[in-house]
């Protein structure tokens, strides 16, 4: 009996140990609990987002005591190895979480084995996000091949394609090619773009340019330092580029428009605005100021005929209405063939020359500039003509305009022909072929107002005029209106002239520029009135004009007083247009 007592006491003995070593870990866990309650109460969410749980886990014993945190084992083999009570033993008694309530969160491992824990039960998961990060990776790295980008690239507008350009180096590689130029040509993709030069502002030569999107009906503009102090010259357009021709620039001022002392160029520059680069070419022979400018495409083998001949030589071509010889005395026309002999005898060593130097580039597309008239460095008016030919960057003097021709005012190239008018209403056309002059007499279209100046236009192989006449009688036009602008054409059958529509506008701008596209005729007008400059751009459609059944043909108007309102008076009278095709 006495045995057997000392064993119970000695049991009793140690589970009150045990007992006390448990009470002990947990009032040291429950001041643990305190301290990163708020720090784990995050980590928890992050695991829970994760699918698993590693939070205290609910061992129950008997007394409420924690086996996990009374094992004394560093490694978590061992606290899995401690025994935990069976079933049988828990029944009847009520057992609660060791670590407090069930909301509350504590890590009972040690340092590492967190880690180690969530790595092998969520080995699952990593392999699916891994999965799906080189997925997305595969997504990213596809790739068009070029032929498909430039297809879709080739379509899109100027102001979009100037944006595509900047995303990467490949892109803007890809549209700079001549070939990308030549697919937007071929596909009928580009659009018309006016370009408006010559701005004045405070007094100065405006260094900017305003580019007219016909297509968005939207004004942009474009710095450019090379125009600065430049102004009077003139602007003509071969494909894609912007061909400035002379013009002048002060001495004493520069960059101010001042004509009291100027200096007047002869110098070519050509702008390209899909790059907004620019560059020199060959310069004229001639210094000039505002000449009139033609272009004119021709085949490889062409040869541009030169004139040496003196004034005193030469004789001008006169056709009466009907095609009828004005020549006095000369039926047979001795003295033309004389003379065209003459000058291809004086020609003939040139022509050598020119042809071995075109053999090199037959497949590019050849183009001519003629110039004729203008102001040259004395104020004086210019007769003289010269050709630059694309293919050898080079000017030619050629034959000059006919004596009791005038002042030249306006010209345009139309059929193989540059016709040119002038102040004194007399008209010629240029043979660029041939390389002579021919007089064309037109009947006399009532009373001009002199200080208009007519605007030759050529449209689809047509040729109008717009020109200011005083008005006849009061019936439409209105009792306060003594002057209206109207439209001709000219019938190349019986060299007549037809009056085509009259412009809604009253013609204020004496200096009002009219260039012909394709089937259009676009009009830029600027003047001042009431302390401020005013700017117009209209439009006119000569595709119906001649035809039966056809509507009321109407000028649109376009574009009002959106550029003129910062500029100055002086750019009614410097302003120069081209419209080009981008």
């Amino acid at each position: 009996m006495i045995s057997e007592n000392l064993t119970d006491e000695t049991s009793l003995h140690q589970e009150l140990e045990v007992l006390s070593v448990s009470k002990r870990l947990v009032r040291s866990l429950s001041q643990k609990l305190k301290r990163k309650n708020q720090g784990n109460i995050v980590d928890d969410d992050e695991d829970n987002t994760r699918g698993i749980s590693i939070k205290c886990p609910t061992l129950y014993t008997r007394s409420g005591g924690c086996k996990v945190g009374a094992t004394t084992g560093d490694e978590f083999s061992d606290c899995r190895r401690r025994p935990s009570c069976s079933n049988e033993e828990a029944k009847g008694y009520n057992y609660k979480p060791v670590c407090g309530p069930d909301d509350t969160t504590i890590d009972c491992f040690s340092y590492g084995v967190k880690d180690r824990f969530w790595k092998r039960s969520n080995r699952k998961l990593t392999e699916v996000e891994e999965s799906q990060q080189q997925q997305q990776q595969q997504v990213s790295h596809v790739f068009l091949p070029d032929d498909i980008v430039e297809m879709c690239l080739v379509r899109l507008p100027l102001t979009s394609l100037m944006k595509a350009r900047l995303v990467c180096k490949k892109w803007r590689a890809l549209t700079s090619t001549t070939r990308f130029m030549q697919m937007r040509r071929d596909g009928l993709f580009q659009t018309p773009w006016l370009f408006l030069f010559g701005a004045v502002k405070d007094g100065f030569c405006s260094r900017e340019i305003h580019a007219f999107d016909v297509s968005l009906n939207k004004w942009h503009r474009i710095e450019s330092e090379v125009l600065k102090g430049r102004f009077m010259f003139s602007v003509v357009n071969i494909q894609d580029n912007i061909y400035v021709v002379g013009g002048c620039s002060s001495l004493t001022n520069f960059g101010k428009l001042d004509r009291s002392s100027v200096k007047t160029h002869k110098g070519v520059l050509v702008f390209s605005p899909l790059t907004k680069s620019w560059h020199k070419v060959a310069s004229m022979k001639h210094a000039r100021s505002k000449p009139v400018l033609g272009v004119y495409e021709v085949k490889s083998d062409f040869v541009v005929v030169k004139s040496q001949n003196n004034r005193q030589e030469r004789r001008v071509v006169r056709t009466r209405v009907g095609g009828v010889s004005d020549v006095y005395e000369d039926p047979h026309r001795l003295s033309v063939r004389r003379q065209l002999r003459y000058s291809l005898d004086e020609n003939e060593v040139s022509f050598g020359r020119q042809k071995s130097e075109h053999v090199k580039r037959k497949d590019s597309r050849r183009f001519l500039i003629i110039a004729v008239g203008g102001v040259g460095s004395w104020e004086e008016a210019l007769d003289s003509c010269e050709i630059y030919d694309s293919c050898t960057n080079k000017w030619v003097e050629v034959q000059k305009v006919p004596v009791d021709f005038g002042v030249v005012c306006s010209g345009v190239v139309c059929n193989g022909v540059f016709y040119v008018y002038s102040e004194s209403d007399n008209l010629v056309g240029y043979d660029i072929e041939k390389g002579y002059w021919v007089g064309i007499q037109t009947m006399r279209l009532g009373s001009r107002v002199h200080e208009y100046y007519p605007k030759l236009i050529a449209c689809e192989k047509r040729l109008f005029m717009v020109m200011v006449s005083w008005c006849e009688g009061e019936g439409q036009i209105g009792r306060r209106n003594k002057a209206v602008r109207k439209v001709w054409e000219l019938d190349f059958v019986g060299f007549k002239w037809g009056e085509v529509c009259m412009h809604p506008d009253a013609p204020m701008d004496w200096n009002a520029v009219f260039v012909g596209d394709r089937n259009l005729i676009l009009g830029v007008e600027m003047f001042k009135i009431f302390g401020q400059v005013l700017d117009f751009l209209t439009v006119f459609d000569v595709s119906d004009v001649g035809k039966k059944k056809k509507k009321k043909k109407n000028w649109v108007h376009v574009s009002r007083n959106q550029v003129a309102h910062q500029l100055d008076a002086s750019s009614c009278v410097t302003k120069s247009v081209a419209v080009v095709h981008l």
